[in-house]
């Protein structure tokens, strides 16, 4: 009895849909279609209400463009009755229908983004990591002009975050460069708030999307789980630098000293270069780094030429460096012969430093290496250019000297060619000098 109510009760009002859109008022349709969903809602006909949908959607798709406005609007009424589904079937059910619905409609392309993610999220509590991961990877949002800024970006964030979590780490990377890190240092306040005429409208973000500073907290935690399977710790350190200067974080002592701790293992761990160095020396001058003075001695003996005592390194700084292994946020296994081979390179940077040549022998013992593990790192370093080095290994005797380009060459060449024709005419005016004393001694 219910349902015969039920189902006369949308006949009339779909004879009232099918009037309003023949007199072309879209005000009227638009309301019909909504009073027909809210209908099957309290009556709680879930599978009528799908069927409707899609019935309402045929019918004003068939007629002018400005209709589209009855569709949206009940697409937007749909959405609100998901959280309200009595089970997940049903709610798969729903979703699967209003996204069938919007598909390939611009006008509704945001709301049809937004159904999607919370399809995938809903495939992702089932534990289908690749499913959901797929359904996101549908969407390109960076191509919406009508969704907010910050929308936008949450949703590659979260495509980003799946991808990471199926580990297609190539997908996670080309998704993470549709947001350029610039974008998140644009100042919120200042931008225009009404738009110019001609200009897109452009939607308010919903109220559970984070703030630009949160996104951009998310962003970089991101890239460190990216940056971290490829052991790449220069990025890794960039990344926490960036989380370390956003204002919430830098004047929260709790927040800021972890921070500053993968900030510091990150700067030893990552091989010697200019850019290693500059973020070496930045470090070492902020002064938060003084409330962990044990991690800035460590990174003073990095920037001062003496050779560091490996023994002694293990001893003061082991308990430190497992707990951020056990943590697993960004250090892995590899990470313990990753920092020994740095502090190999740092000693024999130092080595080269004071010694233009030195014997083997010496060179190991400075090391604590063995002749065979002190010759192959030596070697690793001239394959990649850290130094320039010689090794005479009848004679045992490493010669370390820089290298010189071609006009350093020629300029030193003339300079001694120079110096040369002027000792040859200082010798014979010295030469001619002493001929004409010795004539006038002569003549007296």
């Amino acid at each position: 009895m219910a349902s015969e109510n039920l189902d006369a009760k949308i006949e009339q009002l779909l004879n009232v849909e099918k009037q309003m859109r023949l007199a072309g008022e879209i005000v009227g349709t638009r309301k019909a279609a909504i009073d027909i969903l809210q209908l099957c809602f309290e009556a709680k006909a879930w599978k009528t209400l799908n069927d409707q949908i899609v019935v309402l959607s045929k019918r004003c798709g068939q007629l002018k463009p400005a209709f589209c406005v009855a569709v949206t609007a009940m697409v937007q009424q749909a959405m609100e009755y998901i959280d309200k589904t009595p089970d997940i079937e049903t709610r798969i059910e729903l979703i699967k229908t209003l996204n069938s619905v919007s598909a390939g409609k611009i006008y509704v392309e945001i709301e049809r983004a937004r159904l999607v993610k919370k399809l995938a999220k809903i495939k992702e509590e089932q534990g289908l990591i690749a499913e959901a991961a797929d359904l996101m990877q549908e969407i390109a949002v960076e191509t919406f002009g009508a969704m907010a800024k910050t929308e936008k970006i949450a949703f590659i964030l979260e495509q980003v975050r799946l991808c990471l979590d199926r580990q297609d780490y190539v997908r996670a990377q080309i998704l993470s460069r549709k947001i350029s890190p610039r974008v998140f240092d644009i100042d919120v306040s200042k931008e225009k708030k009404k738009p110019k005429e001609g200009d897109n409208m452009v939607e308010e973000a919903p109220a559970d999307i984070p703030s630009l500073l949160e996104l951009k907290r998310i962003y970089y935690e991101l890239m460190i789980r990216y940056y971290s399977h490829n052991n790449d710790y220069l990025e890794i350190c960039r990344c926490y630098k960036a989380i370390y200067e956003i204002p919430s974080v830098k004047e929260n002592p709790a927040e800021f000293i972890p921070i500053l701790r993968k900030i510091s293992w990150c700067l030893v761990l990552a091989p010697h270069d200019p850019l290693q160095s500059s973020l070496l020396n930045s470090t070492l001058e902020d002064k938060n780094l003084f409330e962990i003075p044990n991690f800035k001695l460590l990174l003073k003996q990095l920037v001062t030429m003496e050779v560091i005592q490996w023994t002694a390194l293990c001893e003061t700084y082991k308990t430190e460096f497992e707990n951020e292994i056990v943590s697993g946020k960004f250090l892995s296994e590899k990470a313990g012969e990753d920092l020994k081979q740095r502090i190999i390179e740092h000693n024999i940077l130092v080595v080269s430093k004071y010694y233009p040549r030195i014997t083997l022998k010496r060179l190991a013992q400075l090391l604590c290496l063995s002749l065979e593990e002190a010759e192959k790192h030596l070697s690793d370093m001239v394959v990649t250019k850290a130094l320039v080095a010689k090794i005479d290994r009848p004679m045992g005797i490493v010669c370390f000297q820089t290298s010189k380009d071609s006009n350093y060459i020629l300029n030193s060449w003339a300079s001694n060619s120079e110096k040369l024709l002027d000792l040859v005419e200082k010798s014979c005016h010295q030469i001619h000098k002493e001929t004409m004393v010795h004539k006038a001694a002569l003549k007296v």
